[in-house]
Parts: structure tokens; sequence; C-alpha cells
């Protein structure tokens, strides 16, 4: 696939490989997923955990995120930080869980009740506390929210994303200053997109990480299809504008930092 660029340094920091939109041609999806350096398979409730460690353990590359996603916190029984930390401790020897998410708040559906949200949220940032792991945040229209959760029950010592970052050049700043990383993916293509397009600007290459989100958001080129990570480049191609350099070397490491992953020659990552 020729992106406009010959990028070879491609990172997706929140993929659902896992999911059913890939069930009909998986096996291409991860072969053309394995070109990339890395990729982070992101669990979204207790139903999917398995799955999502399912695909890590199968790709060389990938590792797993595994967490209770706002619209799911309604769903969750008293002993699902229980059956988190097991997965977590089954996993120890492989290494192959690096983060807790996604997590966080959703206003916009409001699919689980905001004390409900508010509650699973501030759980499971004392689990990636206790675990000494980053977070990946969900927030949508709940900034503020989640801001104040954070300040109030601890952030973790790896920090961690604030996935599909959408607000504005204030709450950009807040983050950051926290030490979270932005996670930028194919809304920086979609041509209305100014807004975030100035956020990233001023922020700095420095404070972001790519993601595809996929099989959601895809970048413009693929508006209304199925997204996949390797469209990840799209996402590369417009920071590149937007830095007016090739950013990837510099994206890879804040991720290889933020993960706590060491690059081995051309044996991987551990």
């Amino acid at each position: 696939m020729n992106s406009g660029n010959n990028v070879k340094i491609l990172v997706d920091t929140h993929a659902h490989l896992h999911m059913n939109q890939f069930d009909t041609d998986r096996d291409d999806v991860l072969k053309r997923a394995s070109t990339l350096e890395l990729v982070i398979n992101v669990s979204t409730s207790l139903s999917d955990i398995d799955d999502t460690i399912k695909i890590a353990n199968l790709c060389g590359n990938t590792f797993a995120a595994i967490g209770i996603h706002p619209h799911d916190s309604k769903d969750v029984g008293n002993d699902y930080l229980d059956i988190i930390q097991k997965k977590i401790d089954i996993q120890k020897r492989g290494k192959r869980i690096i983060a807790i998410g996604e997590i966080g708040l959703d206003y916009f559906r409001n699919m689980s009740p905001i004390d409900t949200q508010k509650k699973v949220f501030a759980e499971q940032l004392m689990l990636a506390q206790e675990n000494d792991l980053p977070v990946i945040l969900h927030i949508r229209d709940a900034y503020e929210d989640a801001y104040d959760i954070l300040k109030t029950v601890g952030i973790p010592e790896k920090r961690g994303i604030v996935h599909s970052f959408s607000s504005d050049e204030n709450w950009a700043k807040k983050f950051v200053k926290l030490g979270f990383k932005l996670g930028i993916g194919g809304p920086i293509t979609y041509p209305k997109n100014d807004l975030l397009r100035s956020v990233v600007k001023i922020v700095g290459v420095e404070n972001i990480v790519t993601e595809t989100d996929c099989p959601y958001l895809p970048p413009q080129q693929y508006r209304g299809k199925r997204n996949e990570p390797i469209y990840v480049s799209y996402v590369v191609d417009t920071l590149n504008v937007i830095f007016e350099c090739d950013i990837s070397t510099i994206v890879f490491e804040n991720a290889l930092q933020l993960f706590g992953l060491t690059k081995i020659g051309g044996a991987g990552l551990r």
C-alpha cells in the first residue's frame, strides 16, 4: 500500500483486532499489521479480554491493554477487578499485558450511569497504580470530570494515553502537564478538523502517539469503511505535514517509553 510516503516505522497504540468486524479476514489484517513496529490491542469489557490477549499472544509486535470501557461499566459485577487482576497475573511471565484500558468517562452517549462510570474509572485507576501499568483513557464530553478524578484518585506513575483526543488546546495542555500522551488517529486527516491539527502542532510531537481505533475512525481516505492498523500510515503522513518532518521515529520512541518496552534489533520488542 502506498500512502504517499515511504513510512517504515508505524505504531498503532489503539486497535480492536478481536472485534467481529475482522472475523471474515482477520488473518489477512494481522498479516498487514505485522509490518508495523508496534500494535496495542485494547479490550472494552470482561467478555472480550481473553480474545484481546489471544491476539497479542499470536503476534510478536502486538501487546494487550485490558479494562472496562465506560459504556460497559454498568455490566460489571463485584468481582470484576479480581478477574482483571488474575488475567494480569497469568500473563506476567509473557509480559503481554502492558496497560489498563480502555477506561474513562463517556457523557456523549451515557450508555452507563455517570456515577457508575466514575466509580469503575476510579477503581481501575487504582488497579493500574497497584500493577505499575499505564492507562489508556477514553474521554468524551467528560474532560473536566475525568481530570478531577485523576487528580483525586491519583495518576499511575507510568501515566498513559488520552485516546482519540478531541478537545481544545486548554485540555490538551492540562493532560500533557499531567504527563499523558495524546492519542492521534484518523480524525487528524479529516478536512474540517483544523482544531485538532492546531492542537497537535501546539503540544508538539513529543507529546503524541499514533493510533487507529480500528475498526472505527478510519482516515479520510477510507471514510465509511472499516479501519485497520496499516491505515495509521495516513495519520503519520498528515503529522509529517503538520510538523514538516518525519515524525515516525519520535512517535515510536514515545510509545516504547510509555509502555516500558525495549527494541531488540530484528527480534522485536520486549
